[in-house]
């Protein structure tokens, strides 16, 4: 399974702002850190924001901060919300199905338990899990922050 680099990047956004709570993070921050295009990151934070994922602050001096608690971000619910759908073979979807074994394909039935694991362990994740070694995230992210260090530029 892979997730897309827009979930990625949701989930680093979501758990700086849960670092750096309750102040506000800006765009650039995220882009400093993680070095991603600044345009995928507003798409992100507005779509995290128009779901209550976080709160978005507009004008001189806005950003973004927790829409609710950590504890209460459910890693699944970001990556239903970021990915649709997960569809790891064709049979997963019905109107675009063209495989003949449907029904009766024993794949498909591992697949989808396979998909169901995979959620099962995303849905007993919180951001709060995700962020709770907070000490040695801000360390790693400070010298990103200070533009000491050049982040891994990410592709896609």
């Amino acid at each position: 399974m892979k997730l897309t680099s827009y979930s990625n990047y949701a989930l680093r956004s979501l758990q700086l702002a849960a670092l750096k709570d309750p102040q506000l993070v800006r765009v650039d921050d995220v882009v400093k850190v993680h070095g991603v295009a600044r345009p995928h990151i507003v798409k992100i934070v507005h779509e995290l924001g128009k779901a209550g994922f976080l709160e978005t602050v507009r004008g001189r001096g806005g950003g973004f901060r927790l829409g609710r608690p950590a504890a209460e971000i459910v890693v699944g619910d970001v990556i239903r919300l970021t990915e649709g759908p997960i569809e790891l073979v064709e049979c997963f979807n019905a109107e675009t199905n063209t495989c003949p074994l449907l029904g009766i394909c024993r794949l498909s039935a591992a697949m989808q338990k396979a998909t169901a694991a995979f959620m099962a362990v995303l849905d007993d994740l919180t951001l709060a899990d995700i962020s709770a070694n907070r000490g040695q995230l801000l360390d790693r992210i400070a010298p990103l922050e200070q533009g000491i260090v050049e982040p891994k530029r990410a592709h896609g």
